[in-house]
């Protein structure tokens, strides 16, 4: 079995083992496993019952991971998105009056346009439009983004008020010095060069939680789940197909397209998978799997899933192939049945590892040229407005608005690819028409 596994993933041309990837796998899990608990509260919100709501986000992130692992063959873990999951159950439903089974509908519809979309290869072609300074500042951009994930969820970091949004936490509280314990330990082990350092930090802040009562012990470990019958195949496709519910459809679709481009570059870029002119090989699978667990998660009942920021703990932890994320597939399955014990890890627990994770993929700024004003706005747009607004999709937009931009005013509108262009048209209109 090891040797198949060697040979089918290709582990010693990536330098790795199968040790290794599943302490990777493992990683990517226990970062993102909030999800599982996460997505059904928002979505709960639009009507949505959370019970099917945590199957049906179980089994989307699943399928997808699944298929990333063993047809794109990259340690790229997928589950529903955060930001696009808020939209819809409190922009789309709330504000805007539609059903969620509508919501699901044009979910649908963008998982079956990005699926022809990378089939023909535009997705691609869209991809390596992007200049290389922007694509530096995607990975700068999300790693700032875990950051605040982290410092929020570690309670280090809280909301204020108008004027001061953001102040620091309550650090003298039992939660709050788990969180700071958790960061040292996870910091010591790194400076030691202790392999696991991230997933051993979790799992002691865990523990440590747990003792001084900032954590509750499940009192069951395993529990069979909830039927998805309330969800599965209730999206209203017809419903979704109407001119006034253009704006969420070119909303989503956009959102989902930056958010996964951004996410497969910036997370490639730390793994030392992108080629010389800074494309990714055979970026297209995973872009597929991306597309068909958007289709599926749509069929059972849940929002826009996609490649997950997470997946860079496991990349830090030396992930290389698809191994790591047929561990995550694995893992989302066995909570199923697990789900307390899984969703009793404290998220300040796993949020100091973001913050350290974070902290990790900001080396790509290095690389960004800061003489040449042309490059380094947009991409210093990109990765504040990443940042402050909380919202991958809205750093990534606004630089493929300002890029082609500063290059006109410039006199080098030459330079812009012609992809580049039409990503930012359609950047312009996802400003233009976004349901503020």
């Amino acid at each position: 079995m090891k040797r198949f596994l060697q040979v089918f993933f290709k582990l010693e041309q990536q330098k790795t083992n199968v040790k290794t990837e599943v302490v990777a796998g493992i990683v990517t899990f226990m970062t993102m496993a909030y999800i599982i608990v996460v997505n059904p509260a928002i979505l709960a919100a639009a009507g949505i019952p959370r019970g099917p709501s945590m199957v049906a986000t179980i089994l989307a992130a699943c399928f997808g991971t699944l298929i990333m692992g063993i047809y794109a063959k990259r340690p790229f873990a997928m589950a529903p998105y955060m930001g696009e999951n808020a939209f819809i159950a409190f922009t789309v439903v709330n504000v805007l009056g539609y059903s969620w089974q509508t919501a699901l509908g044009a979910v649908f519809i963008g998982g079956v346009l990005f699926t022809i979309l990378t089939l023909a290869g535009l997705r691609k072609w869209l991809a390596e439009a992007i200049p290389l300074s922007l694509k530096y500042s995607f990975a700068v951009g999300i790693g700032l983004f875990i950051t605040f994930i982290g410092l929020n969820e570690a309670g280090i970091v809280s909301l204020g008020v108008p004027g001061a949004p953001v102040k620091v936490g309550n650090l003298t509280s039992p939660a709050a010095l788990v969180a700071i314990f958790a960061f040292i330990l996870i910091g010591i082990l790194m400076v030691r060069r202790v392999k696991g350092s991230i997933l051993i930090g979790i799992l002691g802040a865990t523990f440590l939680a747990f003792l001084v009562g900032v954590a509750k012990v499940p009192e069951r470990w395993v529990s069979l789940p909830p039927s998805l019958g309330p969800l599965f195949l209730k999206l209203d496709i017809r419903g979704a197909l109407t001119w006034g519910f253009f704006s969420v459809i070119l909303t989503l679709f956009v959102l989902d397209f930056v958010d996964t481009i951004g996410t497969l570059i910036g997370c490639s870029a730390r793994a030392g998978f992108l080629d010389e002119r800074g494309n990714l090989p055979q970026i297209e699978k995973p872009m597929l799997a991306d597309s068909l667990a958007t289709m599926f998660g749509a069929l059972v009942g849940t929002s826009t899933t996609g490649t997950y920021i997470e997946s860079a703990a496991g990349i830090e932890e030396g992930g290389r192939t698809g191994l790591t994320s047929v561990v995550v597939a694995v893992l989302f399955l066995i909570a199923l049945f697990f789900a307390p014990f899984f969703t009793a890890v404290p998220s300040q627990a796993y949020g100091p590892a973001l913050i350290i994770v974070g902290l990790l993929m900001l080396s790509p700024v290095t690389k960004i040229n800061f003489a040449d004003y042309t490059e380094v706005i947009p991409a210093f747009a990109v990765v504040v407005l990443m940042s402050f607004t909380y919202n991958i999709g809205i750093g990534m937009t606004g630089g493929f608005v300002l890029y082609p931009f500063f290059k006109i005013v410039s006199g080098r509108a030459r330079e812009v690819h012609p992809g580049l262009w039409v990503l930012g048209i359609f950047s312009l209109l996802f400003f233009i028409f976004y349901p503020y």
